[in-house]
């Protein structure tokens, strides 16, 4: 086992190597005006309008989807409230014909109950003039 010290100068030597090495690089990197340097930001140029594009349609889509969903959530609202506009309706004749018939129930109990009177006083009037005859 190497002692501390021997590690330690290592590792400090080998830092020191690849901050010269990164340095080096940097240094030396192609100038802008280099051809591979302008073909490669042409080409980064071109990625990034191709992502710049795929994102402008992703989003036309995701707007159409939106439209989309809103339309026929409309028309599914409008279907509903139709339904619901046709039910009411149906309600409202049908309580209309019950109201039309409970009043010719009534007026048919009523007509009873008068043609019942009636017949009553008939019979007794009936009953109040054979009265008069025997007395």
């Amino acid at each position: 086992m190497k002692n501390y010290r021997d590690n330690f100068i290592d590792r400090r030597q080998d830092a020191m190597a690849a901050k010269a090495a990164l340095l080096e690089k940097f240094k030396n990197r192609p100038d802008e005006n280099d051809p591979a340097m302008q073909a490669r930001l042409a080409e980064r140029k071109a990625i990034a309008e191709a992502r710049a594009e795929r994102e402008k349609e992703r989003e036309a889509r995701r707007q159409a989807k939106l439209a989309k969903e809103a339309r026929e959530k409309a028309e599914l609202e409008a279907k509903k409230e139709a339904e619901r506009q046709a039910r009411e309706e149906e309600e409202r004749r049908q309580a209309e014909v019950l109201a039309a018939e409970e009043a010719e129930r009534a007026a048919l109990e009523i007509a009873e109950e008068a043609a019942r009177k009636a017949k009553r006083d008939a019979r007794y009037a009936a009953r109040k003039a054979r009265g008069r005859k025997i007395g």
